[in-house]
This record gives structure tokens, sequence and C-alpha cells, in this order.
């Protein structure tokens, strides 16, 4: 059943792109995929409540794990949850602290209070062997989830993953740049991806990072990975995916170049191989 499931939804893909042109849909909508009116949030004790959707099924369930300042309603997240959905596989999507529909201030956040929601998600939403999607900073913060968790993580995803980006970009910049960045306590990093060309860094954000960084030493993930990675990424270079796959010890890994791929990775062929990929995750755990 399982499988007729998924040979429906290749078909479905396949015709995905003549859809949307008839009909001027984007992909999660010509899949039939519908927004909750609302989304649940988890309750912590003196912490952000996390905005979250969740689909309950079958494992490996999936969680998708967004971008620096970006959301849990993007055409990965959805896609995914569709493709969950019409599988009967568990899928979580939520947003980090301070992002979203999330509680909590930016200017309030660090990557290590930011870990610690990943493992919160882990923890209280999920059961059982997970499948970790992180597009981004989300890749870099699966990684840390891996090392954590590594009962709950059965495989991982990287969309452009981007695990220590943040801060030897910041560390790259001139002495004089720094110090400016420091005293105003923001760094305004350019970016194509807003109308103000910058995303607002707090400057704390990227001190605490630097504790947190991973590529410096062997990773002790023993898990399956796959790194998909644009080679006309401007945002975060395609070797630090070859970087992630040198650190990790999972000999495990494979890693995807996409010639035309773009950081976001959200056009209707990134998407099918997102999807794709973490199909054959599903079939390659449950086959085991």
């Amino acid at each position: 059943m399982a499988g007729a499931a998924r040979a429906l939804w290749r078909e479905r893909l396949r015709w995905g792109p003549v859809v949307a042109r008839r009909t001027g849909l984007g992909f999660p909508q010509l899949l039939g995929c519908r927004q909750k009116s609302s989304p649940s949030f988890l309750n912590r004790t003196d912490k952000p409540k996390l905005a979250y959707y969740k689909i309950k099924g079958k494992n490996p369930g999936v969680v998708f794990l967004p971008g620096l300042f970006s959301n849990m309603n993007g055409e990965k997240a959805t896609a995914l949850e569709e493709f969950c959905k019409s599988v009967g596989h568990a899928f979580v999507r939520f947003d980090y602290r301070g992002c979203g529909s999330s509680e909590g201030e930016i200017k309030d956040c660090t990557l290590g209070k930011w870990r610690k929601d990943v493992l919160a998600v882990l923890d209280e939403l999920t059961t059982g062997p997970q499948i970790l999607v992180g597009a981004s900073l989300g890749g870099w913060l699966m990684l840390h989830a891996a090392i954590a968790r590594p009962e709950i993580v059965a495989a991982l995803v990287g969309v452009a993953a981007a695990p220590d980006h943040l801060v030897s970009t910041f560390q790259q910049l001139p002495v004089e740049v720094k110090k400016e960045i420091e005293e105003k306590g923001e760094w305004k990093l350019p970016t194509k991806h807003n109308e103000e060309g910058f995303y607002c860094v707090p400057y704390e954000i990227i001190q605490e990072a630097e504790f947190h960084c991973v590529l410096g030493s062997p990773l002790p993930i023993k898990c399956p990975v796959r790194l998909i990675h644009g080679l006309k990424d401007e945002d975060i270079p395609w070797q630090i995916s070859m970087k992630i796959a040198e650190r990790v010890v999972s000999t495990d890994v494979d890693i995807i170049l996409r010639k035309d791929g773009h950081h976001r990775m959200k056009e209707q062929d990134d998407i099918k191989l997102i999807v794709y990929t973490v199909e054959d995750l599903i079939d390659k755990l449950t086959s085991a």
C-alpha cells in the first residue's frame, strides 16, 4: 500500500509543472496542500511557545528545520508535509523562537537557544526514529541534534546546509567593520531574500554561535546523511556540504550537487529531488 502511495505521489509530481502553468498555482497548492487556520503550540515552562504543525503517522517520521529568519511555511516544508501525509508517515514542521508564529524576539535569540528548540521538538512532539531535513541554518542545527539525540535521529538531509558559515563569514570581515558591528550590536548581513536587502543579525547571535561551530573536528554522526546543494548558491558555498561529508564519521553519505540550483532550492525540480531523497531514506530505514 505504501509503495502504491509513493508511486501516485511521483505521478502527481510528474504532472505538477503542467498543472502549475495552467492554473497559476504554486507547488503546495497544486498538490492540494491546505494550511490549517492556526498552528498548535508547544508549551514550555519559562520559555517561548513554539508554533508547529504535526501529522501523526508511521515511523520513521520526518521533521523539517527551517533556515535563518525563515519559517515553517515555505515550499519545501509544505511539500514534505503533503508527501508524508500521502504515504502515512509522521511529519512535524515548526518555527524557532523569535521566528514565524512562535513566541519570542530575535534580539533574545542565540544558536544555542534554537538548538534547544530543536531538541524540545524531538523530545516532545515525536516518537521513534526521525529523518531530519535541515535547510541552511537548519542544516547546522540538524548536526547538533544528531549528536545530542542519536537514539532519535535516524537520518539527515541537508539542503544547502550552513554549519559554521555565519561565524566564518563574520570572521572574514575587516577588523574595523567587525568593531563597528560590535559597537552597534547588530550586523546587517546582505541578502537577496527580502525587500530590505539585508538581515539584521544581533551581535550576540554571532558571538554565541562560535561555541556551536562543528566543522573543526570529526562529527560522531553514524546515521545516513544526504547533502543537497546548488552550484549556483550565492549564499552558502557548496563546498560546505563537502566539508560536512568529510567530518561525519558515517560512511553512508551522499552529496548531490544541482548544476542550476540556487540557495533556496524551491524550484519544482529542487523540491522533487528533496522529496525523492526523503522517500529513498524511508525505504532504506524500513527495509533494514
